[in-house]
C-alpha cells in the first residue's frame, strides 16, 4: 500500500513538474492562444507591481492569479495525458528490462537468458507464471494469457498453434513453446514506447488549421477590446485600465479549447494503443477519422487464410458418416490447416470427442498423384484428393462425382474427393472462411458512410461468393498489386481518404499508398513496415475500431471546439453590458445585462474565474473522448452542434451569475 502510494505520489509530480516547464514562452508559444495569455498574465503583474499603494492593487494581483491558473490549467491538461501514456511505458520498459526467457536449444534443453538477447527465428519455452519476452507465434501448446499490460482489458485470452503472442504479457496456464518474430528495438513493447515518448509530436494539418482559426479568432478580439477603450474613454469617466483590459481579451478568447487542443490530440494517440494498435504517426489517427473507402485484401484478412472443411456431400448411396469417417481415417496423419479441419469436421460430424489413434500406413500427398491417404491395417484404402485424380483411381466412375464437384466450384470452394477401396464416396467441400464479426462491422462502416472494397487475385466466382458473404459493398476480382495501387490513386484523385488492410509483401505497395494502412502483425515484414498502423491482433475487424478512434478524436475537438467558441460569444454578451454600467451615456446598454452583474469589476472577475474552471472541468471529455455513434456525418454535425454549441451558450450565463453572487457574499462583487 505505501508503495502504491508513493507510486502515486512520483506520478503526480511528474505532471506538475511537466505542466511548468510548459510555462516556458519557447513551448507556450506553439499554442498562439495561450501565448496570448501569458504574455497579459506578465503584463498584470508588471501592471501590479508597478502600482504598490493604489488601491486597487489587491483586485489586479488576483486577476493576475486567475491568468496564471487559466494558463497553468491548459498544460496541465497536456502533461496530464502524456502522463497516462507515460505510466503505460515506464510499465512497459520495466517489464522489458526485467524479463527473463528460456532460450531453447537445438538438443531440447533451455538456458535463461535476458529479453532483450533474443532475435527473431529464437525459440522460447514459457511457463505458468511466466511473462512472455518477446513478440512470437506459439508453435506448440494451448495455454490462457494475461494481455491486460498492453490491452487493459482483464479476460484471459486462449492462445494455440500458429496464434501471434505479444511480449510483456503473461502466460496463465499451461505450457507454450514460441518462436520470436522480432528483433531488438522491433517489439511491440519497443513501439509502444517510442509512441507515447513521442507524445510531443507534430501537429496533423487539421490541427494546424484549427490552431490558425483560433489565432485569427484570438486577433479579432484582440481588436474588439483595444477598441472599447477609446469608446469607454470618449462617452464617460474612465471605467477600463490595463488589467481589466487583459482580463477581458483572457474571457473573449477560445482558451477553452486552446487549452485542451494538445490534450486531445494525444489522448487520441493512446486509444489507438488501448485496442492493441500501434500508430507509428498522430497523422494516421487523425486520417483514420476522416476515411471515406476500406480496401480490404481478402486471403488472412476477411477470410482466415486457409481452406477449410465445411461440407461432407456424400454420393448417392452413401451415408454421411461413411463419407466422414473416411475423411477423418485419410487426414489423420495431415498436418496442413486443411487437413486439421477435415478431421474437426469428422469429429463433429461423427460425435467424437478425440480423434482415433493412427492405425495403419500414411500416403503422403505429392504433386504427382495430387492425393494422399492411408493404407488401414485392415487392408482398406482410403484416399482424398483432386477430383480428376480420385476419377482415374476409382473402378466405375461416377458421373455425380463431377456433378458435385462443379457445383462446389461455382460456389467459390474447392472439392476434395474422397474413395474407399477403389470406390468414391464423395466430395469434401473446401472454402475460405469469412472471420467471425465481419458482417456486423461492415454494416456499421456503411452506417458511418464508409465503403468498403474487397481487392483479391482469385476468380471473379470465388470473389464474388466471400463479397457475398463478408457483405462488402464491392469486389476486385483478379486483381495484381499495382490493381490495388491504381485504386487507391482512382479514390484518391476524386478526393477520398482511402484505408487499406493487408498482410502479404503483395499488399505492401498498397499499404504504403494508403493515407491509413493498417498492417496485420501476422503478415510479412514488407507490410508492417509499409502501413502506418500495425494490429497487433491480426484481424481487419480492428480497422473499425481504429475508424472510431480516429472518428472520435475528431469529434471531440470539434465538439469542444464548438463549445469554446459558443462560450466566448456568451461571455462577450454576459460581461460587455456590465462592463459599461456606470458609463452614464452607455447605460442603455442594461437592457442587455440580464444578469443583473453591479459592477464591471465583478463581472470581469467572475467571468475570468468561470474561464479557468471551465478547462479543468473538461479534461475529462478530452481525455475520454466525447461519446460517438456509428451515423453520418450530416447527424453528427448537427448533434454536436446543438448539443455543445448550446452548452456553450447557457453553462456561461449560469456560471458567470453564480459566481458573482458568491464573490459578492465577500464584498468582492
Amino acid at each position: 500500500m505505501a508503495m502504491q502510494t508513493s507510486s502515486k505520489a512520483s506520478y503526480r509530480w511528474v505532471v506538475l513538474q511537466s505542466s511548468l516547464k510548459k510555462l516556458n514562452p519557447a513551448e507556450m508559444i506553439h499554442n498562439p492562444v495561450m501565448f496570448v495569455v501569458e504574455i497579459g498574465t506578465a503584463v498584470v503583474c508588471w501592471m501590479a507591481w508597478s502600482a504598490v499603494g493604489r488601491s486597487a492593487v489587491g483586485y489586479d494581483w488576483t486577476i493576475a492569479v486567475i491568468l496564471f491558473l487559466t494558463m497553468w490549467f491548459s498544460t496541465l491538461s497536456e502533461s496530464y495525458a502524456e502522463a497516462r501514456g507515460r505510466a503505460q511505458a515506464d510499465f512497459l520498459r520495466r517489464t522489458k528490462s526485467s524479463t527473463k526467457a528460456r532460450l531453447l536449444d537445438s538438443e531440447g534443453g533451455t538456458t535463461l537468458v535476458d529479453a532483450a538477447l533474443l532475435h527473431q527465428g529464437d525459440r522460447i519455452v514459457v511457463e505458468p507464471g511466466d511473462l512472455i519476452a518477446s513478440d512470437g507465434v506459439v508453435l506448440n501448446g494451448v495455454g490462457s494469457v494475461d494481455e491486460s499490460a498492453i490491452t487493459g482489458e482483464s479476460a484471459p485470452v486462449l492462445k494455440a498453434p500458429d496464434d501471434a503472442v505479444t511480449g510483456g504479457t503473461m502466460l496463465l496456464s499451461d505450457r507454450l513453446i514460441v518462436e520470436v518474430t522480432a528483433n531488438p528495438g522491433e517489439t511491440f513493447l519497443d513501439r509502444m514506447i517510442a509512441l507515447v515518448e513521442g507524445a510531443k509530436r507534430q501537429k496533423t494539418p487539421n490541427e494546424i488549421a484549427l490552431t490558425a482559426l483560433l489565432a485569427v479568432l484570438t486577433l479579432i478580439f484582440v481588436l474588439v477590446v483595444v477598441t472599447l477603450v477609446p469608446i469607454a474613454d470618449y462617452y464617460g469617466p474612465r471605467t477600463t485600465n490595463i488589467p481589466i483590459m487583459v482580463a477581458l481579451l483572457v474571457c473573449l478568447m477560445p482558451t477553452t479549447i486552446g487549452a485542451l487542443l494538445s490534450a486531445i490530440g494525444i489522448a487520441g494517440m493512446n486509444r489507438v494503443s488501448l485496442v492493441n494498435v500501434i500508430a507509428k504517426s498522430g497523422r494516421a489517427v487523425e486520417a483514420a477519422g476522416d476515411i471515406d473507402t476500406i480496401i480490404l485484401d481478402k486471403t488472412g484478412t476477411i477470410t482466415i487464410g486457409n481452406r477449410m472443411a465445411t461440407e461432407f456431400l456424400p454420393l448417392p448411396g452413401v451415408l454421411v458418416d461413411q463419407l466422414a469417417e473416411a475423411g477423418l481415417w485419410s487426414s489423420l496423419a495431415d498436418t496442413t490447416p486443411e487437413g486439421r479441419s477435415i478431421i474437426d469436421l469428422a469429429q463433429r460430424t461423427l460425435g467424437l470427442t478425440s480423434p482415433p489413434s493412427l492405425s495403419g500406413e500414411p500416403v503422403p500427398f505429392s504433386a504427382e498423384t495430387r492425393m494422399s491417404g492411408i493404407d488401414l491395417s485392415d487392408g482398406s484404402r482410403i484416399r482424398k484428393g483432386a477430383v480428376s485424380a480420385i476419377e482415374k483411381l476409382v473402378t466405375s466412375p461416377i458421373a455425380e462425382l463431377k456433378v458435385i464437384a462443379d457445383l462446389v466450384a461455382s460456389d467459390g470452394g474447392t472439392p476434395l474427393a474422397v474413395s474407399r477401396d477403389g470406390v468414391a464416396l464423395g466430395i469434401i467441400r473446401l472454402k475460405d472462411v469469412v472471420k467471425t464479426g465481419l458482417t456486423d462491422r461492415f454494416e456499421k462502416f456503411r452506417m458511418m458512410g464508409i465503403r468498403t472494397v474487397m481487392a483479391t487475385g482469385d476468380n471473379r466466382i470465388t470473389a464474388e461468393v466471400i463479397a457475398r458473404e463478408a457483405g462488402v459493398d464491392d469486389f476486385i476480382a483478379e486483381a495484381k498489386p499495382e490493381d490495388k495501387i491504381h485504386l487507391i490513386q482512382e479514390q484518391q484523385t476524386s478526393g477520398r481518404l482511402v484505408a487499406m488492410t493487408g498482410d502479404g509483401t503483395n499488399d505492401a505497395p498498397a499499404l504504403a499508398q494508403a493515407d491509413v494502412g493498417l498492417a496485420m502483425n501476422s503478415g510479412t515484414m514488407a507490410a508492417k513496415e509499409a502501413g502506418n498502423m500495425i494490429d497487433l491482433d491480426s484481424s481487419p475487424t480492428k480497422l473499425l475500431d481504429v475508424v472510431m478512434i480516429g472518428k472520435q478524436l475528431l469529434i471531440t475537438r470539434g465538439a469542444l471546439t464548438t463549445f469554446s467558441i459558443a462560450n466566448d460569444i456568451a461571455k462577450y454578451f454576459a460581461i460587455v453590458p456590465a462592463l459599461f454600467v456606470t458609463v452614464p451615456t452607455l447605460r442603455g446598454l442594461s437592457a442587455l445585462n440580464i444578469m443583473h452583474l453591479t459592477t464591471p469589476h465583478g463581472a470581469i472577475l467572475s467571468a475570468l474565474i468561470f474561464n479557468a474552471l471551465v478547462i479543468p472541468a473538461l479534461v475529462p471529455f478530452a481525455i475520454r473522448g466525447v461519446r460517438y455513434r456509428a451515423e453520418s456525418a450530416a447527424k453528427m454535425l448537427v448533434r454536436n452542434l446543438f448539443n455543445w454549441g448550446v452548452l456553450g451558450v447557457i453553462i456561461p450565463f449560469a456560471g458567470i451569475f453564480a459566481i458573482d453572487r458568491i464573490l459578492g457574499l465577500f464584498g468582492m462583487g
